[in-house]
């Protein structure tokens, strides 16, 4: 699987693979990246299969894109590696803009704990089954998703008091 640049072949960490699953939708390949288009109701069961057969032993990040006005409105990406052979993975899934969510991952891979909260936080996706869905980066009362594109540029005013001395 891993090959070299040159002669047409796979370059180092490149996947020239065929995966065969029945949440893989689509499967992209650009920039020498392989990227799969998953269903996002079949999540759980599509990274399992990644990491108990295709040895996409780590969760490298997990983050999220917002499309909007676009419909389906988000897609959460999952970035995966595979440490022997050494290969990288890409996995999207789109999620419609109306209570977003997905269910979590937490049952793989255990890093995606704080990386779901993350994602949840900025861009309000909910991730269903995770053991501690809460805020994670802004304040437990904070209004909104800052990394929404229908987010205020200069966010909301609030009050913040006055000093007293």
């Amino acid at each position: 699987m891993v090959g070299h640049e040159r002669g047409g072949q796979e370059g180092p960490g490149q996947v020239n693979h065929a995966f065969h699953h029945p949440a893989i939708l689509e499967t992209q390949q650009a920039l020498g990246e392989t990227t799969l288009i998953a269903d996002a109701a079949q999540i759980v069961d599509l990274c399992r299969y990644l990491k108990d057969s295709e040895k996409f032993v780590r969760l490298s990040s997990l983050t999220a894109i917002d499309w909007h006005p676009a419909e389906p409105r988000f897609e959460v990406v999952y970035h995966l590696h595979s440490i022997d052979p050494i290969r990288r993975l890409r996995v999207k899934c789109r999620v419609g803009g109306e209570n977003p969510g997905i269910d979590s991952v937490t049952g793989v891979w255990r890093s995606s704990n704080w990386y779901e909260r993350e994602v949840f936080d900025l861009f309000g996706i909910r991730f269903r089954n995770h053991p501690n869905m809460v805020r994670i980066l802004m304040p437990i009362d904070w209004e909104g998703h800052p990394l929404r594109k229908d987010y205020p540029v200069h966010g909301y005013k609030y009050d913040y008091g006055q000093r007293k001395d």
